[in-house]
């Protein structure tokens, strides 16, 4: 699994690659990569990766027109204690993702200064790793933005101060909340709102006295007017660089694919605190990972103001829709919702238990037994197994067409219905349906035909008809190795050798990949023994399959043996991985050590695997992916 020549990754390269992926029918080809994880040219890593640097220029050039995508990590802001981009804001962007490079050039009217570009590069403590240095970065975000808020208001263009008053027109629905926010967490020393000793503070959009919270509403605003200002100012800044983006990954043939995680923020939880269900989370039920299930925490929005008693959005539907419209017309690639189930059939618990249903939990439409969820509940008592338990997948057995329409109405009312208006269609949800799929999760996945995940490192071999299985994996779905919460492939790989369960997964894999090998074997042999072609195999699996849809963890794609992020764990050691500077030079080296993806002799495998009149019928390709093997 060697390359011949350094750096041949070229246009020719390229052709030869999509050629490959066209004949194994697939469409979109994208590359995981959050925001944070993009690397940086020399001498301007300033400690946080993004999507609007030089280096994730130098990337997209990298990329492009061989993969067709990029899906990226929620983009909220987060906060100092908590870098997880699954907590962030759903309306602001996280501010780290302004690129501090961009800020020095006259295109952006030298708001940042040279010399303060300098100490932040020479001061970064990670400056030499391949690691975000997150808390370094928030504190010096903050003395970036005093700096360039002062140049604005002193040094800025009339035509970049007209688009600012324009920018904070056009987002005053969710950027006064957001910013408001910014100055209540100086005023309580505090980013927790419920921490506040003001009551009026903590419910300011809340409560009935609707004059008194205007009154501080109007009160916080003149006390804090260049607090509030940095926040909006901070925004303009990274929404325009993004656009900027947008435009060089298009140049680049690449689309930009959001995530729409399924937590709402701090800053959210206050802004809509009266649109979600008081004294409920959402959250997971025990399972084979978790006997006591998922205590998440996470805010599970009030059913009665999604939608009016007619039909039509409620307060709370017509919220998540601007916000997904929002999300469409700022990425034309689509948008990943993190746990689809969520919006279908959300498993919730009372505040302060856990999510177990001898502590008051359940399924928020599917519980029609339960003293307080059933008023909410679609399915009827007759729709209900009674040998199975409700936390079970097969509890729902039933529904009828109308209760169906009833279960996906947020997935077409809002989801789809905002895609539509954004130009775009329900091929641009990427639809994550990890986990526990109901019945009615997977009656609405069928009815709208959202396209879902399969990861095959998650594959129950033993279960042959398993849906992550190379062979079952079916056409309308995304099929990876992984994500962002699994180890790298081959770390997996690594940990399966000499273990008696590694059986089942070689049998799948003789079968599927190489039923019509002459020196099976051999094969057999390197698969219980050689990690790095079990895990080669393992990424041939995703191109083998029906599949019209792939992506591919960074890690997996350039052989970074490292986990971005552990579940159930907290700390810098997650969501801070990023991609070398070096990444070229990195990846060459790690394809001569059979450690990095060697996609044109996975695509090879795949077409063989495909059988042999197949392979026949594109032997010419074939040969044209061995010349750049």
């Amino acid at each position: 699994m060697q390359m011949t020549d350094n750096k041949k990754i070229d246009s020719k390269y390229k052709e030869i690659v999509k050629e490959g992926l066209c004949a194994l029918n697939k469409k979109n080809m994208a590359l995981i990569l959050h925001g944070v994880s993009f690397p940086s040219l020399k001498g301007e890593n300033t400690g946080f990766g993004t999507y609007n640097s030089n280096g994730a220029k130098k990337l997209m050039d990298f990329a492009g027109d061989m993969f067709n995508a990029i899906q990226l990590g929620p983009n909220g802001k987060t906060k100092k204690s908590d870098s997880s981009p699954y907590t962030g804001t759903v309306f602001s962007q996280n501010p780290l993702f302004m690129d501090l490079v961009s800020l020095t050039t006259r295109e952006y009217e030298n708001l940042l200064s040279a010399v303060s570009l300098e100490r932040i590069v020479k001061e970064n403590p990670n400056i030499y790793e391949n690691k975000a240095a997150y808390v370094y970065s928030v504190d010096i975000l903050d003395k970036v933005m005093n700096e360039v808020y002062e140049n604005f208001n002193l040094n800025a263009s009339s035509k970049m101060k007209e688009d600012f008053e324009e920018f904070k027109k056009e987002n005053a629905y969710w950027l006064d909340n957001d910013a408001l926010y910014e100055a209540l967490t100086i005023e309580h020393s505090s980013d927790y709102w419920p921490q506040w000793e003001d009551e009026l503070d903590r419910d300011l959009f809340s409560t009935w006295d609707r004059n008194k919270a205007e009154a501080r509403i109007a009160e916080l605003n003149e006390k804090y007017k260049d607090v509030i200002g940095k926040y909006k100012l901070a925004q303009f800044l990274t929404a325009l660089q993004s656009e900027k983006t947008r435009e060089y990954a298009k140049s680049k043939n690449l689309k930009m694919i959001a995530d729409r995680q399924v937590a709402f923020s701090d800053r959210d939880n206050w802004a809509y605190k009266s649109l979600f269900l008081d004294g409920w989370c959402l959250g997971c039920p025990p399972d084979y990972f978790s006997k006591d299930g998922q205590a998440w925490g996470f805010s599970v929005v009030d059913p009665d103001k999604m939608f009016n008693d007619d039909g039509s959005l409620g307060e709370a539907g017509k919220l998540l829709y601007r916000l997904y419209l929002k999300m469409f017309k700022e990425n034309p690639g689509g948008v990943r919702i993190d746990h689809t189930v969520g919006l279908i059939d959300p498993w919730v618990y009372k505040k302060g238990a856990l999510p177990k249903i001898e502590e008051g939990a359940g399924r928020l439409y599917s519980s029609p037994f339960h003293p307080e969820l059933a008023k909410y509940s679609i399915a009827r008592c007759e729709d209900t197994n009674n040998q199975v338990e409700p936390d079970k997948e097969k509890w729902i057995w039933q529904l009828d067409e109308a209760q169906v329409e009833k279960y996906g109405r947020t997935i077409e009312k809002i989801v789809i219905a905002a895609a539509v208006e954004a130009g775009m269609d329900k091929d641009s949800i990427v639809a994550e349906d990890l986990g526990t799929l109901t019945y009615p999760v997977v009656r609405v996945m069928e009815k709208y035909q959202l396209a879902g995940m399969k990861l095959v490192q998650f594959v129950v071999a033993e279960e042959k008809d398993h849906a992550y299985r190379c062979c079952n994996i079916t056409e309308n779905s995304w099929a990876m190795v992984g994500t962002h919460d699994n180890e790298p492939i081959r770390m997996w790989a690594q940990s399966m050798i000499g273990k008696p369960e590694l059986t089942p997964h070689v049998d799948n894999l003789m079968d599927d990949l190489y039923a019509n090998a002459q020196n099976r074997d051999e094969i057999r042999e390197r698969l219980y023994t050689d990690d790095k072609f079990l895990a080669f195999s393992k990424l041939v699996e995703i191109f083998a399959a029906k599949n019209e849809n792939v992506q591919i963890f960074f890690t997996d794609f350039f052989g970074i043996n490292e986990v971005y992020n552990r579940p159930g764990t907290s700390g810098d050691p997650n969501w801070t991985l990023r991609l070398p500077d070096n990444f070229e030079d990195y990846y060459e080296r790690h394809l001569e050590t059979g450690d990095a993806l060697n996609l044109p002799l996975a695509l090879i495998y795949a077409i063989k695997a495909r059988g042999a009149e197949f392979a026949a019928q594109h032997s010419e390709l074939i040969i044209r992916l061995e010349s750049i093997v």
